[in-house]
């Protein structure tokens, strides 16, 4: 077998992309978007058709113009998520607004929209995850929607305290980014040369895996964000691993042994007494300058790509408009 389908064998392989040609190719059980993703999705030929029907649908629910490019992007999030779940037999991941990052019950909203969105396209929640920056404003967030039965993706995740206090809040799923770690480390330290048992960012996943399995919590890890197929298989065994399609060819065509990954059983240890509080989280991620650079990075590239989305999709309303003008004169 090559090494993308020993890898299936132990941990559940999701496409980190929107692209339904590289689902349709790589067959994986999940899939995830983001606003980077859904950006690159909507300049496709195959997306044209949601576009036009996305921004009527705006149309017709909007009070003025200026929202129309905003409320038809959460809704092409939902009609490609809708697409991708018919592809895929698990759940597709879709983003909350990262303008709302620290803003607890505006991701409320938010999210309990993107859900209602996707049930009236005859989507149930449960093959949803809705995708949120794990601040602590996001972690209380997907706490209150987790009770709600509305299954959450922590995001943006580089901390233990991120990790730990996710699993205290019960969420259904973290992303914690093994190469933007790795990135971090390269650019401070001067090294290129980090080998896959000497990574960061895989260093970082297995502590939160440990910690995770060793305590006994249903919070499932989902490494993200690969830099190269060597931290794919340093993590062999995690729950879930998102890989793009880029890295997913690289491992179909290796037909090489996958060896190493994470061990399959951890002895049992006791959860802590208390749960992590809001000073002490953002103590411990502000002492963490890593996790603190690389949170507002991601913040910011996530909001700059929503909003190169919303321009495209005002430039197709123009365009619209304009044709519509032409033809009824």
């Amino acid at each position: 077998m090559n090494k993308l389908k020993q890898l299936k064998a132990r941990s559940q392989v999701v496409a980190d992309t929107g692209d339904i040609a590289a689902i349709q190719r790589y067959h994986p059980q999940d899939a995830t978007t983001n606003p980077s993703l859904l950006f690159k999705a909507a300049q496709l030929p195959q997306y044209q058709a949601l576009i036009g029907e996305s921004l009527d649908w705006a149309k017709r629910h909007c009070h003025d113009d200026a929202s129309i490019p905003g409320q038809a992007a959460i809704k092409l999030a939902v009609a490609i998520g809708a697409e991708i779940l018919q592809l895929v037999p698990g759940v597709v991941s879709t983003e909350v607004d990262a303008r709302l990052s620290f803003d607890t019950r505006a991701t409320i909203d938010y999210a309990r929209r993107l859900i209602s969105l996707y049930e009236q396209a005859g989507v149930p929640r449960e093959r949803v995850l809705i995708k949120i920056a794990s601040t602590w404003e996001g972690i209380t967030a997907a706490s209150v929607l987790e009770r709600e039965g509305i299954h959450c993706n922590l995001t943006l995740l580089f901390s233990f305290c991120q990790a730990v206090a996710c699993a205290e809040a019960g969420v259904t799923l973290i992303s914690p980014f093994v190469g933007r770690i790795l990135d971090w480390h390269k650019a401070h330290s001067g090294r290129e040369d980090f080998t896959a048992e000497e990574d960061p960012g895989v260093l970082s996943v297995r502590n939160i895996y440990h910690y995770y399995k060793s305590r006994g919590y249903d919070t499932v890890v989902m490494a993200a964000s690969f830099r190269n197929t060597g931290e794919i298989e340093a993590l062999a065994g995690c729950d879930r691993l998102t890989i793009s399609p880029q890295l997913l060819q690289a491992l179909e065509e290796d037909d090489g042994n996958l060896t190493g990954g994470l061990p399959e059983q951890t002895e049992p240890l006791a959860r802590p007494n208390r749960a992590l509080g809001e000073a002490e989280f953002r103590y411990q991620l502000n002492s963490d300058a890593m996790a603190t650079e690389k949170l507002a990075e991601g913040i910011r590239n996530f909001v700059q790509d929503q909003e190169r989305l919303e321009l495209l999709l005002q430039t197709h309303l123009i365009g619209r408009t304009e044709t519509n003008a032409a033809t009824n004169p």
